[in-house]
């Protein structure tokens, strides 16, 4: 439609586009579209339309679609108007269906063929709509489909062909470089094609290529270098200029990559030099693109090898730009100036009244990049002053993530170059008292470490004193109404550990600021443990110190309060308290000596505590205690409830799925023979029950009828569904801060400053307090100096952090495992078995079934005896069929007869002695069959006989077989 400048347009579709233009709100223009919406689904339907009509319909999808609505109904008309043969309609049904669809879009196969004809087109104009096409819709997919065609087409004899063409090949790199990495030399190539446009197209995916690897693209400096030259002394044509500048774009492209290939190279930006320094000559600053090239100059002379010409023009650019009215321009210079900093810190004092202006100025975002450079101009002389100004700042603006933003670069400087531990302190007090929700918790912990260690040294006067201040700043800010979570978690550790230890403030005093937060937060858990704990410390520090503990009310009924908690951290903080008030101030002193936090830790990993302990109880008659390696073979039946319930202890949570309910089988066996036999032990249903098995024999539960034993439910919270009670609702508090503090220049450095800056409008002298705060922005020396370490005080307390909860958990990990997990066993292995009278087979594929039953599980004959109907199956009574019908049958049991057959039957979970030392092997119920329970029978009858099933009873082999 642009091409034609709407003629060859019928009336009532330029109607449509004055009525959308002159709506007064959205709900009309609504209304009109959706209207336009009916009318084309109606008429675009219709047999026989012509092809203007046609493509004049498609014109108005486009024109719904950019307006936000749906014009999905037409995609598939787009897709048919790439087909036909008219350059008009095919082109515009490219033009449609790149505006319609995407790579992933279900229609893009039906136009593959397509693109793949049109690409060998005779016509210009059809191969570069189809490389268009190509561009937008082409994944990762159908490249292959189409990129012979587009690499054959890098020669073509058209220009705009081979610039369409290298751009294809550039977005096939960038959705799949595997796919064109065997055709990266194509781009070398193009770089020396005769036409600029092909040149300069062709610099983009060489500048993907250099960012990624930039050694192999070494040599190519010298022709980047021979471009650069020839487009600065106007060699291109005219028409690649703008704005009187020759080829700008190329030019900001090709310096972007000459500081990639120069950065650290000094041979390489040797040759950059001559070329760098023309542009600065030669780049007209009163327009808007000549600056930007000048900008780029700049970033390029950053990062290349330094050069103390060109370093001199850049920071001649950056006065410009500095001195300018324009923000846009002031913006720039502060930016650029942030870059060479890096490489020469004594530039920025040549602009320091124009940085002052730039951070006093009006405009947000020039304020804001004025503080990234004084972030990264900060060093040990400087650092008060620019730390309160960011605060101030901070303070100022509401913007909660460049609040955060400013926060942790605050805290990331006072870390760094803090003067002194006092000034640290109060630094960091503002920073937590203003933004300390959005302070990293690992910041307060720092604070706490810093204000235990003290300075570092041995003079305990000066930790005294620090700790002093601290507490008396804190009971100040505590006034406050509103403070952050993580702030008052300092002042309760604070509070805790030296509130009382100068004798300022009595224990009563400070008991009672503890209690007053703690009631203040009452919905955050965090802080009522670390009241808690503060509490038991000041009252610990109390009875040590000899004085009388008197528990204030409101500090009674908060542990009262807390001793029935819901939550167990808070209960028990609550008891450790009761239990340390009432013990002698020689235990407190044990317990909780005071000032130990910094103090290293010393675990025993060999608990020799306890040698004293081990050998009373061994004298006494115990077991000596046997390593889990040596336990194998040696487990007996008594032994294996205590397994089961120590593994029940240790594993965590179990992901198998929930099984159906299993059937009911009446026990055969009294219950005076149940309770007879406590050598017995239950056997539980495997996890491996058929669901076919499961669903037939529900009928069986309810046959049961009152004989089983049902679990009351009445009373037990739900899990799933409505809950039988209401549960406590835990809100949180949003703590905010409204006070404004505003700090002044701590320390001004009298150095004699550089005046480079001048106006453009009517002199005005500088005040004085303005070249004061320039002076302490800039003065000083020049060289970065970082913050010395307080000595190896804060490392040992580091170390023994670590060092403790290695050794805990390594004490933990020897003192309990959990038991190895023995994998099931192979339920295809059918071979063979070989039968003797004194042992059971080596490998007995049977055992192997029994095997898969949980072993470890041992429970009393009366509790099986109770929970039968509900465990599933009574293997019991399976076992007292089989060994009732081997007994009338006159069948001879094997029985041991030396201590290692006693053993090995005591740890076969299969085997079972009854009454009368005779040893039976308990049958397992198998899923296959038509009757398992008669097949188990007689399975066991067969191998109590010592005869291979397979050989003397082929039938009975078969029936266990199923």
């Amino acid at each position: 439609m642009g091409s034609h400048g709407g003629f060859y347009q019928s009336k009532e579709f330029l109607d449509l586009v004055k009525s959308i233009g002159e709506c007064r709100s959205k709900a009309e223009e609504d209304r009109i579209v959706l209207n336009e919406i009916e009318t084309l689904k109606r008429r675009i339907s219709e047999p026989d339309i012509p092809k203007r009509k046609m493509k004049e319909y498609i014109i108005r999808l486009v024109y719904v679609e950019m307006l936000g609505h749906d014009a999905s109904f037409g995609y598939i008309h787009a897709v048919k108007m790439t087909h036909d043969d008219n350059l008009l309609v095919k082109r515009t049904g490219y033009l449609a269906v790149t505006l319609f669809l995407n790579e992933d879009h279900d229609l893009i196969i039906l136009i593959v063929n397509t693109i793949q004809k049109d690409l060998k087109s005779d016509n210009y104009l059809v191969v570069c709509a189809a490389l268009n096409a190509v561009c937008r819709l082409i994944n990762e997919e159908t490249i292959p489909a189409v990129l012979p065609q587009v690499v054959e087409l890098l020669g073509h004899s058209k220009e705009a062909v081979r610039k369409k063409a290298v751009m294809a090949l550039h977005r096939f790199y960038q959705r799949s470089p595997s796919s064109v990495s065997h055709l990266v030399s194509n781009f070398r190539k193009k770089l020396c094609d005769n036409d600029p446009g092909v040149m300069g197209a062709t610099l983009c995916p060489l500048f993907d290529l250099i960012t990624i690897d930039v050694n192999s693209y070494k040599d190519l400096v010298s022709s980047f270098v021979s471009i650069l030259k020839q487009v600065t002394e106007r060699r291109l044509p005219k028409t690649y200029d703008y704005h009187q500048m020759p080829a700008p774009f190329i030019q900001v492209k090709l310096l972007k990559i000459l500081a990639l290939l120069g950065s650290g190279d000094k041979h390489a930006s040797e040759s950059m030099y001559t070329v760098v320094g023309d542009l600065f000559r030669k780049c007209d600053s009163s327009s808007n693109i000549g600056n930007a090239v000048l900008y780029e100059c700049i970033c390029c002379v950053s990062c290349i090898y330094p050069n103390p010409k060109l370093l001199e023009a850049a920071t001649d650019v950056i006065s410009r730009f500095l001195k300018s009215d324009s923000h846009n321009l002031k913006y720039m210079g502060i930016d650029a100036l942030g870059r060479l900093i890096k490489t020469n810190p004594e530039i920025a004092e040549q602009h320091q009244l124009a940085v002052i202006d730039c951070l006093e100025d009006s405009d947000d975002t020039l304020k804001r990049k004025t503080f990234e450079l004084l972030y990264k101009m900060t060093k040990s002389s400087n650092v008060e002053v620019i730390v309160d100004r960011m605060i101030d700042y901070m303070i100022s603006i509401n913007d909660n993530h460049f609040k955060t933003e400013i926060a942790s670069r605050c805290v990331e400087l006072a870390e760094q170059f803090a003067p002194s531990n006092q000034w640290f302190i109060q630094t960091m007090n503002k920073v937590f008292e203003h933004a300390g929700d959005r302070v990293n918790i690992k910041v307060a912990h720092n604070l706490m470490r810093l204000i235990a260690e003290g300075f570092g040294e041995d003079d305990d006067t000066a930790d005294s004193q620090l700790r002093s201040s601290a507490v008396e700043s804190y009971l100040h800010i505590l006034s406050e109404p509103k403070l952050p979570s993580v702030f008052l978690q300092v002042i309760c550790w604070v509070l805790g550990e030296y509130g009382t230890a100068d004798g300022k403030f009595s224990a009563s005093y400070i008991t009672g600021k503890l209690c007053d937060i703690a009631e203040a937060y009452s919905n955050d858990e965090t802080m009522k443990a670390y009241a808690v704990t503060a509490l038991m410390k000041v009252y610990a520090f109390e009875m040590v110190a000899g004085r009388r503990v008197d528990m204030l009310p409101e500090c009674q009924s908060l542990i009262e309060e807390l001793l029935v908690s819901h939550s167990t951290d808070l209960q028990q903080r609550a008891y450790e308290l009761q239990a340390v008030i009432g013990l002698d101030a020689h235990a407190v002193e044990c317990i909780m000596p005071s000032d130990a936090s910094c103090e290293d830790i010393e675990v025993d990993k060999g608990l020799s505590f306890l040698n004293t302990y081990v050998q009373e109880s061994l004298a006494k008659g115990a077991q000596p205690y046997i390593p889990e390696s040596e336990r194998s073979g040696m487990l007996n039946v008594s032994s294996s409830q205590n397994q089961y319930h120590h593994e029940a202890s240790t594993h965590g949570l179990r992901f198998e799925a929930y099984e159906l309910p299993k059937p009911v089988v009446q026990s055969r066996i009294p219950p005076t023979a149940l309770a007879s036999s406590s050598e017995l032990v239950p056997v539980p249903e495997p996890l491996y029950s058929r669901e076919s098995q499961q669903v037939a024999s529900v009928t069986s539960v309810s046959d049961a009828g009152s004989s089983e034993l049902k679990l009351r439910l009445d009373g037990v919270q739900k899990k799933w569904g409505r809950p039988t009670y209401p549960s406590p609702i835990t809100t949180t508090t949003s703590n905010t801060t409204t006070q404004n503090t505003t700090n002044g220049v701590t320390q001004v450095d009298n150095l004699k400053t550089r005046d480079t800056y001048d106006s453009r409008k009517t002199p005005v002298e500088v005040c004085s307090e303005k070249q004061k705060l320039a002076a302490s922005l800039f003065g000083g020396t020049s060289k970065t100096e970082k913050r010395p370490s307080s000595g190896g005080h804060r490392i040992s307390k580091t170390a023994y952090a670590s060092k403790s909860s290695d050794d805990i958990s390594s004490v933990k990990a020897a003192l309990v495992q959990p038991p190895p997990v023995q994998p099931p066993p192979d339920l295809l292995d059918l071979g063979e078995s070989t039968a003797t009278s004194s042992a059971p087979p080596v490998v007995d594929p049977f055992k192997q079934l029994e095997g898969l039953l949980d072993s470890a599980q041992d429970n009393s004959a009366v509790n099986y005896g109770a929970t039968a109907a509900a465990k599933g199956p009574d293997i019991m009574s399976l076992y007292a069929e089989t060994a009732a019908g081997m007994e009338t049958s006159g069948i001879a049991y094997s029985t041991p007869t030396n201590r290692d057959d006693l053993l090995s039957g005591l740890s076969n979970p299969s085997t079972r002695s009854v009454p009368g030392g005779t040893t039976v092997t308990q049958p397992v119920q198998f899923s296959k069959g038509p009757n398992p329970k008669d097949s188990l029978e007689k399975d066991a009858m067969v191998r109590q006989m010592g005869v291979n099933p397979s050989s003397q009873n082929p039938n009975l082999f078969k029936d266990l077989l199923g």
